[in-house]
């Protein structure tokens, strides 16, 4: 499960990259890209507790 969310957050910084590329709906990657990070931070944070 953990891989798959540090798939999910890898797949989102190259979105969000491409965004500020090619200016792609700009502000929705950003707030999809803040949602990964935060949820990348949480469960690696919570993998450590264990």
């Amino acid at each position: 499960m953990f891989s798959i969310i540090w798939g999910i957050v890898v797949v989102l910084i190259a979105f969000w990259a491409l965004g500020l590329v090619f200016h792609i709906a700009g502000n929705l990657i950003h707030a999809v890209l803040l949602l990964a990070i935060g949820l990348a931070v949480y469960n690696f944070f919570k993998a450590r507790d264990v």
